[in-house]
Order: C-alpha cells, then structure tokens, then sequence
C-alpha cells in the first residue's frame, strides 16, 4: 500500500524518511483558524482530520493511505499556532517564558475508506526569556512557519529545559504513535522493514 503524506511540512517528511518509511507528498488544506470555545487539542484533531479528508477528496485513494497532521502549542489551553509576524512570535515567546506548555500533534490517516485520528501531547518547559533573548531568537527567522513561534530540534532548543513525552511530536509528528497507527492499519507490514 501507497503512503502519502498530505503535508507540505518539511519536518514530517524529514521524520518519515528517518524511520525509513516510503511516501509520496500531497499538500492539503484545512482551515487552521480556532472555532470559538474550541480546545488546542480539538483543533489539532480537527484540522488534521479535514486535512486528511481534502487530500481524500482532490485524489483517487485506490490502493493509497492518507496520513495528515496538525501540532498546535498550548498555553492555559490557549492554541498558539504559526506566528503571523515577528512581533506575534515576540508576544508568543513572551508568553512561553519561564513556564510549561503543551505540544499537541493530531494524526489522521485515511485508508479503505476509513478515517482514523490519534493524537499526542507533549508537555515543554521553557527557561526564562528576557526581551533581548526573545529579540534575537525572533530575529534568527527559525520560528516564522513554527506553532508557537520556535523549533526545538534547531536554535529554539536552547528555550527549552524539559520535554516530557515524544520529543518528535514537538517537532511535528510523534514517531513511534505513526508508526504503531500504520501498521494497525496495515499500511506498513513491519517496522523496520
């Protein structure tokens, strides 16, 4: 069976290849915008569901499984998706400082006509951030395409005092959860192949 990953994200094709996973890339949308009273972890779960549902719809599945995904940065439950400007990536920053937060990264793989959606959390501690720190950090540009406006496997690992759980959910799709999710739906036979 066919994989393809209905991401443009280069983090998740990047941990596919590590684990030695064959795909194809499919980008697809979904609106990443938080519906009023709505949870980090359901709009993660959301998004990553209507993304796998688009890439479904715009392509024949035939013999092909559909995986899609979300992260999203929790603060008090308070979603922090993709900064819209540096000075939302400060505020963002700003509001991390010195605290612990939640990384929340949804799964939705669609196969056979089914669709079937999982999802991780990761809890992140930051260090404290003065102005000049959190002005530097921003002005590096890692952060710009990034939930919460950082990146822990770059520069924005030196934010960081603790992961808690998977650390490659923080980066954008917790490993062996996808990997247990494709071989329960036979999409991978074994793993390691």
């Amino acid at each position: 069976m066919r994989l393809v990953l209905a991401s443009g994200s280069p983090r998740r094709r990047e941990i596919l290849t590590t684990l030695g996973i064959s795909f194809d890339v499919r980008s697809s949308g979904a609106d990443e915008t938080p519906h009023v009273g709505e949870s980090a972890l359901a709009l993660a779960r959301r998004v990553a569901r209507e993304k796998c549902v688009s890439a479904l719809s715009s392509a024949e599945a035939g013999d092909s499984a559909f995986l899609a995904a979300d992260t999203v940065v929790d603060v008090d439950d308070l979603p922090l998706g993709k900064p819209e400007d540096d000075a939302d990536a400060a505020r963002m920053l700003r509001a991390l400082s010195g605290r612990a937060h939640w990384v929340h990264t949804a799964c939705a793989l669609g196969v056979r006509g089914e669709l079937d959606v999982i999802s991780v959390s990761t809890e992140v501690r930051f260090r404290e951030l003065d102005d000049a720190m959190i002005a530097r950090y921003v002005s590096s540009g890692e952060g710009r395409d990034k939930a919460g406006a950082y990146a822990v496997q770059g520069l924005g690992g030196g934010l960081v005092r603790e992961v808690r759980s998977s650390p490659s959910n923080v980066i954008g799709l917790p490993a062996a959860e996808t990997i247990d999710l494709l071989l329960a739906h036979g999409v991978l036979s074994k793993w390691p192949a």
